[in-house]
């Protein structure tokens, strides 16, 4: 597909100043990949080939050297921190007279649609299950917290599915303090990507894992007025970034792929475009992509970059080309 078919023209690049200059006054300390490769020292990889395929989502293109040269790095920091979360817990538990078990460690990841951070939530998942310190280690996502179909449609949001007010934050909320508070066993609702809604009557479980990564769009949102936010919860956090151009590119490869595969079966939402020639399935992806998803993006998904810990900056191959990790 040639740069002329995406909705906009991609940004000029931006020099490193321009990019810390960006991000806020030396609010990050920006990695080229190989000198964060380097910040894995004697980690092993824990990843074969076989399992990176059962991992990877519909259009990425993710690397066993890439693993190796991002994700192993960020998996020695984040158990680091796991350790020193604890140690401080048995600060705490000194000082009350009492020893309780150390609390689910929590990293959001926060991104677009079809930037990869669901293959990165997952790849990540994997890799840090594979530490002696904290092997149970936990995935939701926050699609399980929209609004059923029914309501979306009853509110008049389903051109705005993804946005703020698509997500029934209140559940959210009471799901991320249950499990910050130890309970023996939280439920989150289930999401079908293939009927588009809430799987009636269906939960994922969560028994008290060592980690849980809680992925999704707007995990870092700030509402104005609200008592408590997702990132309350948050002991670490991750965006996934990179060029509008780029993620629109990756979008429209994505929905095409579907078109040919989820989109064939009749109880998929999207079914009524499966037989679409490709001229005509390429101009609905980038409409989908300009009405909804860049506006999310540009209106609520971007502003909370700069509230992550670490941000990843991929290029227009998909791979990870810096890492942004924010200064204590």
């Amino acid at each position: 597909m040639s740069p002329a078919s995406l909705p906009a023209p991609p940004a000029p690049a931006l020099t490193l100043r321009q990019r810390r200059a960006a991000a806020g006054p030396q609010a990050y300390r920006i990695f080229p990949r190989a000198e964060w490769a380097a910040l894995r020292a004697n980690t092993p990889l824990s990843l074969s080939a076989e399992d990176l395929e059962g991992l990877r989502g519909l259009t990425d293109r993710l690397s066993l050297e890439e693993v190796a040269e991002v994700f192993l790095p960020l998996s020695r920091l984040l158990n680091l921190k796991v350790a020193a979360a604890r140690s401080l817990g048995l600060v705490q538990d000194t000082f009350l007279g009492r020893q309780v078990a150390p609390p689910p460690y929590i990293i959001g990841i926060a991104g677009s649609v079809a930037v990869g951070k669901s293959t990165f939530a997952r790849v990540l998942q994997a890799i840090l299950a594979r530490w002696p310190d904290h092997p149970s280690v936990a995935l939701v996502t926050t699609d399980g917290f929209l609004y059923p179909t029914r309501v979306l449609e009853a509110r008049g949001l389903m051109g705005r599915k993804g946005f703020p007010e698509s997500y029934d934050l209140r559940r959210m909320i009471a799901f991320l303090s249950a499990v910050k508070a130890g309970e023996a066993e939280v439920g989150a609702p289930v999401y079908s990507h293939l009927t588009y809604d809430i799987i009636p009557g269906q939960k994922q479980v969560v028994r008290r894992p060592d980690i849980l990564i809680f992925e999704g769009l707007n995990v870092l949102q700030a509402a104005p007025g609200a008592p408590l936010l997702a990132s309350d919860f948050f002991d670490f956090s991750v965006y996934v970034d990179a060029a509008e151009a780029d993620i629109a590119e990756w979008y429209i490869q994505r929905f095409l792929l579907l078109q040919r595969t989820a989109f064939q079966q009749p109880r998929s939402y999207f079914h009524r475009y499966k037989d679409l020639p490709e001229a005509e399935a390429v101009a609905v992806a980038q409409r989908i992509w300009r009405e909804i998803n860049l506006r999310n993006l540009r209106e609520n998904i971007l502003p909370t970059r700069e509230r992550a810990r670490l941000v990843l900056r991929k290029g227009a191959g998909h791979g990870v080309e810096e890492i942004w990790l924010r200064r204590m």
